[in-house]
């Protein structure tokens, strides 16, 4: 009874302390507020914030298939680092199967001459006058034999050499396109890079320490964060 008279006493209070307000400076001070935050948004100038532009990140493509990169390099070399967009490798795959196969044409040219020179050689005749490999054999007539037939190994092998080079090559492109386009459909690729370079103290073995002198130098620690 008393707890619920107490309510009503505490209830009445405030109500006659909100009718004991006046009106009329409620309003003053309502009108003045408004006049204030109006001259404030005429006054004021307009803020932009700074947007600061983070390095460009790559995220994982699940479309990027790397089945379509390996086969395209399987038929055109440089096709799959151009799927990748990795257009710059395109002149360095070209440069090095470009050089393999010079070199696979300028050994198998020296090849065939020597082969030639050998089987003379061996079958002890010589070559009509104004044939192809009349010339050669008349410049190499000084020479052994078996100088001509090493000579002539070194060229074949010089020319295997160069086929298993230049195959080998494609396949290593072949390669470099899948795990690019693997990253490129697994994993995040960001150029967030960081490092450090703080003063360490190393401990030497007991051998260098006794010609140093002491069994502790200092050096400098390099921490690389990617």
């Amino acid at each position: 009874m008393y707890k619920f008279l107490l309510i009503i006493f505490l209830v009445s209070g405030f109500a006659l302390a909100a009718r004991a307000q006046s009106p009329e400076l409620s309003n003053k001070e309502t009108k003045r507020d408004s006049i204030n935050l109006h001259r404030d948004s005429v006054t004021s100038k307009p803020f932009a914030p700074k947007i600061k532009h983070d390095e460009k990140k790559y995220h994982p493509d699940s479309l990027h298939s790397p089945h379509k990169a390996v086969i395209r390099s399987l038929i055109l070399p440089g096709w799959g680092q151009v799927y990748n967009h990795h257009w710059w490798k395109v002149p360095l795959i070209y440069t090095a199967l470009g050089l393999l196969g010079d070199a696979y044409v300028f050994n198998e040219g020296y090849y065939k001459e020597f082969l030639a020179l050998s089987q003379y050689r061996e079958h002890g005749t010589a070559p009509a006058p104004g044939s192809k490999y009349y010339n050669d054999y008349i410049l190499y007539q000084g020479q052994q034999d078996q100088t001509i037939y090493d000579a002539n190994d070194a060229y074949r092998r010089d020319r295997d050499l160069s086929i298993m080079g230049f195959v080998a090559f494609w396949g290593i492109q072949m390669v470099d396109a899948y795990i690019d386009a693997k990253f490129q459909h697994s994993y995040t690729m960001d150029t967030d890079f960081s490092y450090k370079i703080e003063p360490t103290i190393m401990n030497q073995q007991p051998m260098f320490a006794q010609s140093l002198g002491s069994q502790m130098i200092p050096g400098l620690k390099l921490t690389l964060s990617f």
